[in-house]
């Protein structure tokens, strides 16, 4: 089971025309507490930014699954209704999760959603596909380890 924290990080950004600009991007870790997703995104972020940044705020992230694409460039976050009967009443109950699909546009984030839940046996409806602000997501590793 992961525990996805999304951690902000701000830091000034050098744009395209030369020019300095603060900004604070929003990144998910996977770590078992806000203290190891810190220290995680810090480890992460080093080598990719230079000079001074901060982490603005961590809050945990509610995913039940996410769908990796090698082919994508953005982060979807999909919320999915699993349709179940209840045996007692014989009516149809709802659970609804947010699930998160990495693909390059809407319609695929959909096909890559769909492929991810291909062999699952529940029935589920998709409820809503909103592309988000994230720019990378980092999960857990057991080469990250330390022996």
């Amino acid at each position: 089971m992961h525990n996805w924290f999304e951690c902000k990080v701000s830091y000034e950004k050098v744009l395209e025309n030369g020019m300095q600009k603060k900004v604070t991007e929003p990144y998910l870790v996977d770590a078992l507490s806000f203290t190891e997703a810190e220290a995680r995104i810090i480890e992460e972020i080093r080598p990719y930014i230079t000079g001074e940044f901060t982490i603005a705020d961590i809050k945990r992230a509610r995913l039940s699954e996410i769908f990796f694409n090698d082919n994508g460039d953005r982060f979807y976050k999909i919320k999915v209704f699993f349709i179940s009967l209840d045996e007692k009443s014989g009516a149809e109950k709802k659970t609804s999760v947010q699930m998160l699909a990495q693909a390059s546009d809407l319609k695929n984030a959909i096909a890559v959603l769909e492929e991810g839940m291909k062999g699952t046996m529940a029935d589920y409806t998709i409820a809503s596909v909103t592309e988000t602000a994230l720019m990378d997501v980092f999960p857990f590793s057991a080469s990250e380890q330390k022996s």
